[in-house]
């Protein structure tokens, strides 16, 4: 089993800065990406946000190229996300994500995917 617990959330004025952080506990060792993403008001798809992973490295959505990074600490087992230059259209709930290896490329793991409760992030303008 695998738990994630986001924290980080909170509401800033257009042009601030937030730092989300995901601590994951349980089986770590056979995580393989690791991604923010976001949902908002009214829509029910989450889209996604920036991503890392050891093959591709880091990826983000266009629209926050340049404003948002993605690290992760695998001492501590955490994923962040620093965002910066926060915009009103930025305005979601932030879920962590984490992706597990699959059996046949780990046979120490069993694939799947887990999902923090997610925490709230407001930009106002």
């Amino acid at each position: 089993q695998v738990k994630l617990v986001e924290s980080g959330g909170g509401s800033v004025q257009a042009g601030g800065s937030l730092r989300l952080s995901c601590e994951v506990s349980g089986d770590t060792l056979c995580m393989r990406d690791m991604s923010w993403y976001r949902q908002t008001a009214g829509l029910q798809e989450r889209e996604f946000v920036s991503g890392i992973d050891v093959v591709h490295g880091t990826r983000y959505r266009d629209s926050v190229k340049g404003r948002f990074s993605i690290s992760k600490d695998n001492a501590k087992n955490t994923v962040s996300l620093q965002m910066n230059s926060l915009k009103p259209e930025d305005t979601a709930l932030y879920f962590c994500e984490i992706e597990m290896y699959t059996h046949s490329a780990n046979s120490m793991c069993h694939g799947g995917e887990y999902w923090g409760h997610g925490t709230q992030v407001t930009v106002s303008s």
